[in-house]
């Protein structure tokens, strides 16, 4: 009898629940109603980091797959991120980041700061920055300025169209003249990529290479860039191609992710929407860095 006191108790919070929710049913609250009705808890941690601010950055360049270098902003801001890390406690067992200088730099950075310098780092050039071809180097506001912004933002940010690709093989932004990458067949060097173009370069490397690490018991820690966690959480947060084209993921603030035991995101009631897991840190200033980089293009 008391069991099925409390079933009719549960159903009748769910029911006063979705009423409260009415038409418009915001995906806080889903993320609330999967909070309440979650069944297996969290056993995984997983945090991301995009790099801070480069020095094309703050020249508001498409950067790409150019390797500046951080900043003296973007040191800063890598510092910081570090020490949020620092006062969580946390500690991580392996790390992965790019091939670009200047995610792998935040990296050094952030391990500097809870004194994991020593803790093993994989490289790999699957997790750069999208390949913004044509674009490269190119300066933002003057490229709106020449094209309009809706194609500028078609090419920033749409999900599934490219900029225009690299004409001219001999140019310094074709990866093929980069000793980093004298290793890749011509067939898998960019020319330009989309979004989903490098959702299809990363994915599979998550998903064969690092998931099962995270299976394993490892607490990982990924520096890499705005589209490829864009890729990464447009997948573990289930968000759709027409919302994860609006999203932007700020410089140096740790995104800290926890998972069950079969990787599905376990939602923070902290989280800020669509994402369901939680930057850390001043979540106004949080915000408004998201808006900085929605910004700079207008």
């Amino acid at each position: 009898m008391l069991q099925l006191i409390l079933i009719c108790l549960f159903l009748v919070d769910v029911s006063a629940f979705f009423n409260s929710m009415g038409s418009s049913r915001s995906h806080n609250q889903m993320q609330h109603m999967q909070l309440l009705m979650a069944n297996k808890p969290a056993v995984h941690r997983l945090v991301l980091i995009r790099h801070g601010l480069s020095t094309w950055n703050e020249l508001n360049k498409f950067t790409g797959w150019a390797d500046v270098p951080l900043s003296e902003t973007g040191i800063q801001e890598a510092e910081a991120g570090g020490e949020l890390m620092k006062k969580e406690g946390y500690k991580f067992d392996l790390a992965y980041t790019s091939v670009l200088k200047r995610a792998i730099k935040t990296l050094h950075i952030g391990l500097e700061a809870i004194d994991q310098l020593y803790l093993p780092v994989i490289k790999d050039w699957r997790l750069n920055e999208r390949h913004y071809g044509g674009l490269q180097g190119l300066d933002k506001q003057e490229t709106v300025n020449k094209y309009g912004k809706d194609q500028v933002l078609i090419w920033r940010r749409s999900y599934d169209i490219p900029p225009p690709t690299i004409e001219d093989k001999t140019s310094e932004h074709y990866p093929g003249n980069d000793p980093k990458y004298s290793d890749l067949s011509s067939d898998v060097i960019p020319l330009t990529e989309s979004l989903k173009d490098t959702e299809a370069r990363f994915m599979p490397y998550y998903y064969d290479e690092i998931a099962p690490q995270i299976k394993d018991g490892k607490n990982l820690l990924i520096s890499a860039h705005g589209n490829t966690l864009r890729a990464l959480v447009k997948n573990i947060d289930n968000i759709p191609e027409d919302v994860i084209a609006n999203l932007n993921i700020p410089t140096a603030i740790p995104l800290v992710y926890d998972l069950d035991e079969d990787l599905n995101v376990v939602p923070s009631p902290d989280a800020i929407a669509p994402l369901q897991g939680k930057y850390l840190g001043n979540q106004e200033e949080i915000r408004a860095r998201i808006q900085g980089v929605a910004n700079q293009t207008k």
